[in-house]
């Protein structure tokens, strides 16, 4: 089964300035290593062979050749063997030195990459030495090898393309990695000797994220380190892998016996951005083609079960705590200043919005309130309705009430037990049958108050259902399905949830109580009727199964394109010890069976704002046919759950 994961690995050994002899066996140790770990592409810093600091014993006839002759070496060391190694060696071509990567594998030199842009000012002084290997295209001998020297694509695997860049290359405002991701390379290596000053080494992990993210592709990135002369600079063997925006991984800085990092890639979600961008693509078209060189081995995939990686089961939430406030408060601006601006576009001054005492409606009341904020509206301005019906439990109620009066918004009760049994009675329908018809009556006599009322008082009505519930079309087709505005229509259930636990930390004690009463509340409809005891009998989850595994579900299956048999891997690895392979398995094929049966909800959509990278808006970001077929998904889902 093919996985879609590549595990790189970036290494900064100990190195000894002019050492050939030792630098190469600690460059053989590294790569047993590797091979034992698993490791298909195996990255070393700039001119490690004789180290980066050697100043003008890079004119010495002697250390040039003990390097050629250690590449050749550990070349013959790489033979037998799939893993992929670049490694930085300066090397002569045509009477004019180079500082090269070298690219290794299975006994093979598959290419040598001359460095770009060679840096000639404060510290740096590359040009007394080497010759810059822009628009470089020829071959280079090395032994008995004739090699391909330039800039070039090395095509790893069916789906691994890589790309080869040193230091300096990525500090310019055009970076050869631009290019070369825009030709074809998904995975970019850069042989690095970035020496330490204060603060840069977050300016470094800055530049290299941003670039991962702009290329969509994988950055591997290794700089010199321990060992290194200290006359006038220290190096600290900053190591990092990173995939598109993201940092993976990184090794300890200021290492004694060296920096290592390592993670596995997932190529598969790389292409799926770049199939999703066009703008991508539209770039590429105005690059000249670069010459691609074949992996004598294709590297192979990492087996599932030999990916170390971990994934956020709450891909939707903030994980970074430092930041959660800040992110809570933008994704609240963007869904206040939403409502905002087609208040002030309608030039109404009201909002009307159902309350239940549940998640959704909570949070679409906090909108509500800052939307007034904002507008300079007092908080009466916001007609907040409760309408009990045959499952609205006094928990609910009494918080939907509390927390209205809290906001000093203005509150309705109009009970709808009377309405609902009286319109059943009109179509024949016996109250004793609770099913769908019975639930579904209670639904849209809720909406058709709420909309007569907006009417009313000259106001627009609020929805309050999420994107997890029109993901799986848990909603009454134009019922709570419908409204005049939808603030958390881009909003998944697991990140309503957060928000609200969120301001619960900044609104007043009352306030703060009875939110988290709600938090703490069953997720239900309450269409039918409580237990004996009162207390809520329909539990959404207990039906659907957890929001946290479909959210998780959703994210990567819209996001990414992600198959079924990998949306059950990752799941697998996020809710490992908490949910069994069969309870994901029969998870997964309910999701895609609601997703696909439920696209004719989505398509008829009211507006509502975007708030993160996933959203399902029949205008936006998702199109989809109500009538396509799931079986192909389903077939998928089986087979990986046997």
């Amino acid at each position: 089964m093919n996985s879609g994961f590549l595990k790189v690995a970036a290494v900064s050994p100990r190195v000894t300035v002019g050492a050939v002899e030792k630098n190469l066996e600690n460059a053989v140790r590294e790569l047993r290593a590797a091979e034992r770990a698993g490791i298909g592409l195996l990255v070393f810093p700039e001119l490690y062979l004789s180290a980066y600091t050697c100043g003008d014993l890079f004119l010495q006839r002697a250390l040039q050749d003990a390097c050629r002759n250690a590449l050749l070496s550990l070349c013959e060391e790489t033979k037998g063997s799939d893993t992929v190694v670049c490694i930085g060696v300066p090397l002569v071509w045509k009477t004019r030195l180079y500082n090269c990567a070298a690219v290794l594998q299975n006994g093979q030199i598959l290419a040598v990459v001359p460095k770009t842009y060679l840096p000639n000012y404060n510290e740096y002084y590359e040009k007394r030495w080497f010759a810059s290997g822009d628009g470089i295209q020829d071959a280079l001998h090395v032994g008995a090898q004739t090699v391909p020297f330039g800039q070039g694509l090395v095509q790893l695997s069916k789906n691994a393309v890589l790309g080869v860049e040193i230091c300096e290359d990525l500090w310019v405002p055009n970076p050869p990695s631009t290019s070369l991701c825009l030709a074809g390379a998904n995975v970019i290596v850069n042989l690095s000797a970035s020496n330490e000053a204060v603060t840069k080494n977050d300016y470094r992990r800055n530049i290299i994220s941003i670039q991962s993210a702009k290329c969509f592709c994988a950055y591997v990135y290794a700089s010199a380190g321990v060992g290194e002369s200290s006359t006038d600079l220290v190096f600290s063997g900053a190591c990092t892998v990173a995939e598109n925006g993201a940092i993976l991984s990184e090794g300890e800085r200021f290492a004694f016996d060296g920096s290592r990092a390592a993670a596995d890639i997932d190529l598969d979600k790389l292409n799926a951005e770049r199939l999703r961008d066009g703008s991508f693509s539209d770039n590429a078209a105005h690059l000249s083609p670069l010459p691609v060189f074949s992996a004598s081995v294709p590297v192979p995939e990492t087996d599932f079960e030999k990916v170390t990686r971990s994934f956020d089961k709450h891909p939707f939430v903030p994980s970074d705590t430092r930041e959660k406030d800040a992110r809570c408060r933008e994704i609240l601006s963007i869904q206040s200043h939403a409502l905002a601006k087609r208040l002030a576009h309608t030039r109404l001054q009201k909002a009307v919005v159902g309350i239940s005492g549940g998640l959704d409606s909570t949070l679409a009341l906090l909108v509500c309130v800052r939307t007034m904020q904002i507008l300079k509206q007092p908080a009466e301005n916001i007609l907040c309705v409760t309408m009990p019906g045959f499952g609205t439990t006094d928990r609910t109620y009494h918080n939907a009430c509390a927390l209205v009066q809290a906001f000093g918004a203005k509150l309705m009760e109009i009970p709808i037990r009377d309405a609902a049994l009286g319109h059943m009675r009109d179509i024949g329908h016996d109250p004793s049958v609770q099913d769908v018809t019975y639930e579904n009556t209670q639904a849209r006599e809720r909406t058709q108050i709420l909309m007569d009322l907006a009417n009313k008082h000259g106001g627009i009505l609020v929805g309050t259902g999420d994107l997890s519930e029109l993901a799986l079309g848990w909603c009454t087709y134009n019922a709570d399905h419908m409204s005049m505005y939808g603030v958390n229509a881009g909003v998944p259930k697991t990140l309503v949830r957060h928000l609200v636990a969120n301001e619960a930390e900044h609104l007043p004690e009352k306030i703060a109580t009875i939110l988290r009463d709600i938090l703490d509340t069953p997720v239900s409809p309450e269409l039918l009727p409580p237990d004996e005891q009162g207390h809520i009998q329909q539990k959404t989850e207990e039906t659907l199964g957890p929001y946290e595994v479909h959210d998780f579900y959703l994210y990567h299956f819209l996001r990414f394109g992600t198959t079924p048999q990998k949306l059950l891997f990752l799941a697998s690895r996020a809710f490992e010890g908490e949910y069994s392979d069969e309870q994901l398995t029969r998870w997964l094929k309910l999701f895609l069976r609601r997703f696909f049966a439920n696209q004719f909800k989505r398509s008829c959509l009211p507006d509502g704002p975007k708030v993160g990278s996933v959203s399902l808006s029949p205008r936006g970001d998702w199109r989809m046919p109500s009538d396509a077929d799931c079986a192909q998904w389903l077939r998928d889902a089986d087979e990986a759950g046997k």
